[in-house]
């Protein structure tokens, strides 16, 4: 498979292991990110938005089981864990939670990229959206360079702010989900919420006013009291 599209973030506070995974993804040609620690993580994700994680139990700030959590609240992106607990148990109740997979430490590094090119292939199956041999996203009528940060509409490249253009990237990447406005703010700003700002409302506008000259705005949904999400 190609992978020159994909990032995977490795949240993993063992420097010896992140190396070893970190060569190995390299080598293969993914776009590969490492996090020490849940809060680097999170702030690496909500950055660079990576298409699988691989993710340690035993963090110093915070538990793995917790990560799984948080994560699976706003996101399906695949998840596979690396861990030195080997119980049965253990495992099983990490894929209820909502892990794709599970290696027990230590494991064998060929393994880890079989398994992460199985995960990125059926994610890639499930998804509602188009990604191209280099990384352009498509949904309908639109289209978005993620590498080039170029989008279009109906053809037509239209100018957008970086957070519209973080807010479209978010949506495309996830068409069949709805996003909450403190997801949209916290993933495209990168910052905490605040649940009294009307930011992300008047992003939203702004970008559906963009979009009419296309024809396209009606793709872009609000569902009250919810959030937002694209119309297929």
């Amino acid at each position: 498979m190609s992978n020159n599209k994909f990032k995977i973030l490795i949240v993993e506070d063992e420097p010896t292991i992140c190396s070893f995974i970190y060569t190995l993804l390299d080598t293969n040609g993914y776009k590969t990110y490492v996090a020490p620690t849940c809060e680097l993580g999170k702030s690496i994700f909500t950055s660079y938005l990576p298409d699988l994680i691989i993710l340690d139990l035993g963090l110093p700030d915070m538990d793995g089981v917790d990560i799984i959590k948080k994560v699976r609240t706003w996101s399906n992106l695949p998840i596979i864990v690396i861990s030195a607990r080997t119980a049965a148990s253990d495992k099983i109740d990490l894929l209820k939670l909502g892990a794709d997979d599970y290696l027990a430490k230590p494991f064998d590094l060929d393994e880890l990229l079989a398994r992460i090119e199985v995960q990125l292939r059926h994610h890639g199956r499930s998804s509602a959206i188009a990604t191209s041999n280099d990384g352009v996203l498509r949904f309908r009528d639109w289209t978005l360079d993620p590498q080039a940060r170029v989008f279009c509409a109906a053809g037509e490249q239209l100018s957008l702010t970086r957070i519209e253009f973080n807010i479209m990237e978010i949506l495309m990447r996830h068409p069949k989900r709805v996003f909450t406005k403190q997801e949209l703010f916290e993933q495209a700003w990168g910052e905490p919420y605040a649940a009294d700002d009307n930011t992300v409302n008047v992003h939203v506008s702004n970008i559906r006013s963009k979009l009419k000259a296309s024809g396209t705005d009606g793709y872009l949904k609000t569902v009250w009291g919810m959030g937002f999400k694209l119309v297929e």
